[in-house]
């Protein structure tokens, strides 16, 4: 079931991407009087086809969910008839041709805007940055950040959640310069440090170890390790767990919030466990083993088991970030113009082999992702299609010929020349940009299974 759920979510929303995108290209042609042969989305063989409009323009729903297409009138994919000849996207006026292919990735980051405009207004929970402990020696402890504070603004931006706090730290850090932070104690008293993290690689801050690396950990709410929810046909429900029982010992090792269950069913994937279970007031020994499953890190134990939360239980921990629906506006826009910022600036530091490109995601992990965004809710998965979509967007615009920015380099070779690039050229660049999208696409496929099989 969660494979099928993580397909299922990967379809729908790469679906909705590429439909996007390629609108973009569609609706800005017609608009410019360029006729459109074939909008289609997906590649390969067709599911379903229709044809619609006075052009009789093709629209596809092909087999394959990795990208889409539109397929314009032109002289240069075969023979145009006389009278349609000033409809031929060759024949139009250069900013006419550059005008339809930013329109692709411009509709990404339009996408991006409503998709987190609608976040906002819906409201997005999140854990408040309220430091627990910090590490001695570490580069939070020597920033001056003790147990209590609570983080309020990083770089000149306020936060509310630690996703917040996260996002302008490794903004911080890209930057390569200390970050300043405003926080407040439990005095309520305000005061400034600087966060430097000079001495921290970027992809120990970048990866998923962050709290680690920065020497603070989040303050939760203290959950007792009791059973709330079973995932039908899960490894916890094969070996007798069920709903209500506490787990009081593991391997000899006593349990006393859900934080610690789940980090050791997580470090013994594939590992049996000897569980002492409380069922109203009766101890039972259980012999559990979590099932390995794919993460970030490689791979984790999994046993399909959720907790049982009392009805407000830490609820002064979380906030809610929600805005009116004009105050969201100014938000969205906000939001996507630093998500753009943060995926170039990522970009380029893997260009410069300061951060691993073990950072890149292929199909599987944005599977992944998709599915577990989408099973904690609505808001959520917004935002992942936010981020997809930005990320859609900027890499259509790498100069890489084939893409997007490829044909936006070759009308800027044009502007400047004053005729076109050669079609040998253009010819020998895609066959570049071939070979380029073909090793990337390879590197994240790599990574993924890698990330499976370790």
């Amino acid at each position: 079931m969660d494979f099928l759920h993580s397909v299922f979510s990967f379809v729908v929303a790469l679906g909705v991407l590429v439909t996007v995108h390629e609108f973009g290209h569609f609706i800005v042609a017609k608009r410019l009087g360029v006729k459109v042969l074939r909008f289609s989305v997906g590649f390969g063989r067709p599911l379903w086809s229709r044809r619609a409009g006075p052009d009789e323009t093709e629209y596809v729903l092909a087999a394959i969910p990795l990208g889409g297409y539109v397929k314009m009138l032109d002289e240069r994919e075969g023979e145009v008839a006389e009278a349609e000849l000033p409809r031929a996207f060759n024949r139009q006026p250069l900013w006419v041709r550059i005008a339809i292919v930013v329109a692709g990735p411009l509709f990404n980051f339009l996408f991006a805007i409503l998709a987190y405009w609608l976040m906002f207004v819906i409201g997005i929970s999140g854990l408040r940055s309220i430091v627990d402990e910090v590490t001695p020696g570490s580069p939070a402890a020597r920033a001056g950040l003790a147990g209590g504070d609570e983080i309020v603004m990083v770089a000149g931006r306020d936060t509310l959640t630690w996703e917040g706090v996260m996002q302008g730290i490794i903004r911080g850090a890209l930057d390569e310069e200390p970050i300043a932070l405003q926080v407040r104690d439990d005095a309520e008293a305000l005061r400034g440090l600087e966060l430097d993290l000079s001495g921290v690689p970027l992809d120990d801050i970048a990866g998923s170890a962050f709290f680690t690396h920065l020497g603070a950990t989040p303050l939760r709410p203290k959950v007792a390790p009791v059973i709330g929810r079973l995932e039908a046909g899960g490894p916890a429900q094969r070996s007798g767990l069920r709903p209500g029982d506490r787990i009081t010992n593991v391997d000899g090792q006593p349990m006393v919030e859900w934080r610690e269950w789940v980090e050791y069913v997580r470090a013994h994937g594939g590992q049996a466990m000897d569980v002492q279970v409380d069922r109203e007031g009766t101890i039972l020994r259980i012999s559990l083993t979590p099932d390995r499953v794919p993460a970030e890190e490689g791979t984790r134990g999994h046993i399909g088991a959720a907790v049982h939360v009392p009805d407000g239980l830490g609820a002064e921990l979380y906030a809610v970030e929600r805005y009116s629906p004009l105050a969201a506006v100014g938000k969205a826009m906000g939001k996507t113009g630093e998500i753009v910022s943060l995926t170039l600036s990522m970009l380029w530091k893997m260009v410069l082999l300061e951060i691993s490109v073990e950072n890149l995601s292929g199909p599987i992990s944005i599977a992944q992702y998709a599915s577990h965004s989408a099973k904690i809710g609505i808001s959520r998965f917004l935002e992942f299609l936010a981020i997809v979509s930005i990320s859609l967007g900027v890499l259509n615009l790498l100069p890489i010929p084939i893409l997007d920015g490829g044909h936006l380099m070759y009308y800027l070779i044009e502007l400047f020349k004053g005729r076109p690039v050669s079609e040998e050229a253009q010819l020998l660049g895609q066959r570049v940009g071939i070979a380029l999208l073909v090793a990337l696409m390879g590197l994240a496929f790599f990574n993924d299974l890698a990330r499976l099989l370790s």
